[in-house]
């Protein structure tokens, strides 16, 4: 048996390859965007591929079906409720793949989306019996998908206990692959490990405890924010075969509409960058992400140090359906971002010069934040500072380590506020006064 994870260390998102070496063949399952290391790994292995497998239609990546389709012509199989629109084969609960001696048994596990599908891997060279569970956006290392992306929230969650406790019937020496490690937007709690077994899980994830009514409850709590892109994204990925994007070009100018991604690291980003450039560093967690939540809806030039790094940022930003790169040039510039350290903060705030921006996210505030800092998710940075929401004062943004604190105030500064971020540190080292807030019902 072949049987190989990928994981982007961007978005979290993991796809398999599946397959009987010995038969020579292979299928992709949740194949990523960027395919060309899962096309590597099959050539690696001598192996054809003779099938796609969608879990589910993504919301927060473009699949890389549509290129296998285009490209290679690999046919494509998902759950016939996901109402796709390009040529594929419908996936029924029970049904089967074979792939030589390797079957992919299909079960239906509605609740993140309606059409929703695992599939249990049988070596039958080894026995009659599932060996792991490929277990998509429904089971995690640590926790389960989240229920409000498609349906109604308490219909999903519904959906999601009975599919869940479907998966422990397998039982607990089975191994679990999800689509997901921690990272990603599709659950609050879920590990950075990339497998698990069903008996742990039953053991210690809390997802798998307690009855309906808990479970539903716990669903329906506070959410991470919903995908950018969602709508198009679950388009793109439901639609037409989305073919691949031309190689990466130097520019010597960009389009006058065009806007500035500059993907360098924040200290260099912080010395020198062209005025009304956006900051986020492609080495960074959740680059791609936090990209498709700031971009306005136009094209843009990325600014990086080399080559490499404008080419790993662009595959990054195609993933998210973000394909408005204009080229990429060499980055810098005459504008600042000057940071702020938490001394020199104390003392503004002390003589009432700047106001706080405090840049987290809900829940990150809740638990602890700075007496009369005002609440300014980074994402929604840019649309305050267009919609005229500050007051024209000196702001500094501040996070919980420095990241998203640089992304807001480059956003801020790009439209024209007087922003500094507090980069080394943040409200996790603050040592001045912080409070909490309980909501009604947590």
């Amino acid at each position: 048996m072949l049987f190989k994870q990928f994981l982007n260390d961007d978005l979290g998102c993991a796809a398999y390859l599946v397959g009987d070496e010995r038969a020579g063949v292979a299928v992709v399952v949740d194949p990523p965007y960027y395919v060309e290391p899962v096309l590597a790994e099959a050539k690696r292995h001598d192996v054809v591929l003779v099938g796609a497998l969608e879990t589910h239609t993504h919301a927060d990546h473009v699949s890389g079906h549509g290129r296998l389709a285009l490209e290679l012509g690999v046919p494509i199989r998902v759950h016939r409720e996901a109402e796709a629109t390009f040529p594929h084969e419908p996936l029924e609960d029970g049904s089967e793949i074979e792939v030589g001696d390797v079957v992919l048994r299909t079960i239906h596990t509605p609740g993140h989306r309606p059409e929703h599908c695992c599939f249990a891997v049988i070596d039958r060279s080894r026995g009659d019996e599932p060996w792991l569970a490929l277990t998509g956006d429904s089971l995690f290392v640590g926790d389960a998908g989240r229920p409000d992306l498609a349906v109604e929230a308490r219909e999903g969650a519904e959906g999601l206990f009975h599919s869940l406790r479907r998966l422990v019937e397998l039982g607990d020496g089975v191994e679990v692959f999800p689509g997901h490690v921690a990272g990603p937007l599709c659950g609050a709690a879920m590990s950075s490990k990339a497998s698990t077994t069903i008996g742990f899980e039953r053991r210690f994830n809390s997802a798998l405890q307690g009855g309906l009514a808990d479970f539903v409850d716990a669903r329906l709590g506070p959410q991470p924010p919903r995908p950018p892109n969602m709508e198009r994204i679950v388009e793109l990925n439901r639609g037409e075969p989305v073919e691949a994007r031309p190689p990466l070009e130097l520019v010597r100018a960009a389009p006058d509409e065009a806007i500035v991604l500059d993907v360098r690291p924040t200290a260099v980003f912080a010395a020198g960058h062209e005025p009304g450039a956006l900051g986020i560093p492609v080495c960074g967690a959740g680059f791609a992400t936090k990209a498709a939540f700031v971009l306005p809806e136009r094209p843009f030039v990325l600014h990086a140090a080399d080559e490499e790094e404008a080419v790993r940022a662009a595959r990054s930003l195609h993933a998210v359906a973000l394909f408005e790169i204009a080229g990429w040039q060499e980055g810098g510039g005459a504008e600042k971002l000057e940071p702020v350290s938490l001394e020199e903060l104390e003392r503004l705030l002390a003589d009432d010069a700047v106001d706080l921006l405090d840049v987290r996210e809900t829940d990150e505030r809740d638990e602890s934040h700075i007496p009369g800092s005002q609440h300014l998710p980074y994402r929604t940075a840019r649309a305050a500072a267009e919609a005229g929401l500050l007051n024209g004062r000196p702001v500094v943004t501040i996070c919980e380590s420095g990241p998203r604190a640089a992304i807001a105030a480059s956003v801020l500064q790009a439209a024209g506020v007087n922003a500094r971020p507090v980069l080394d540190g943040g409200v996790a080292t603050w040592r001045g006064e912080t409070c909490s807030f309980r909501r009604c019902g947590s």
